[in-house]
């Protein structure tokens, strides 16, 4: 983890080296926490890091289960405490009635920069999540939108996700999976649609990292 951690931050620096900004867009989940943990000590210029969430929750940032929350706790300390943050939680009812004002503040800071997913057994990815509603939208190549609504089944929260769009415009792309059942559903993944394994929709160019 702390191996990754620093190929991203050279990544980063590598694009600030470049550009006058550089996004990162993180996951949620307990997966990326040990990454967090040493990644927010690296000597980047923070403040022109612009980093967001892969998908949220829809929570208040005090909620637990926020990733907004967690993105706080882990990742914006020491020095990286000095990036700038875009949270996607606006406090309203449904995302649906914010999320053209979301992708306005974010769009500035595509293509991302540097991309870190992580994947769970049912091979979904960020918040697509196979049979979810809004999973259709997310995936089609056609869209235009930055950021879909998700309801899955199981999961008693409405969510937002970067669409696989966006996502695959990542320059550098890498996702992070742990065990052996993870491995195997990775693999098994590549063999089915998107559909049925929404992961397969962002693996092209793709960099696994794997730990038992």
């Amino acid at each position: 983890m702390v191996r990754l951690a620093s190929k991203l931050a050279g990544q980063l620096e590598n694009v600030l080296f470049h550009e006058d900004r550089a996004s990162f867009v993180v996951p949620g989940g307990t997966t990326p926490g040990p990454i967090f943990d040493a990644l927010c000590a690296a000597r980047i210029d923070w403040p022109r890091v612009d980093v967001m969430l892969s998908d949220e929750r829809w929570l208040p940032e005090a909620h637990v289960r926020s990733n907004a929350r967690l993105i706080r706790e882990r990742l914006l300390q020491g020095r990286a405490a000095e990036a700038v943050f875009h949270p996607y939680y606006t406090g309203s009812a449904t995302p649906d009635e914010t999320l053209a004002e979301i992708e306005s503040t974010i769009a500035p800071c595509l293509p991302i920069s540097v991309l870190l997913l992580g994947m769970g057994k049912d091979m979904h990815t960020a918040s697509l999540f196979p049979k979810a509603r809004g999973l259709a939208e997310a995936l089609s190549p056609d869209t235009r939108t930055i950021l879909q609504t998700i309801e899955a089944e199981g999961q008693p929260e409405t969510r937002v996700t970067m669409t696989s769009n966006v996502l695959n415009g990542a320059l550098n792309k890498h996702l992070v999976i742990t065990g052996a059942e993870k491995r195997k559903a990775l693999e098994r993944a590549a063999t089915l649609s998107p559909e049925r394994a929404p992961v397969n929709a962002v693996l092209e160019e793709m960099e696994v990292h794997w730990a038992p």
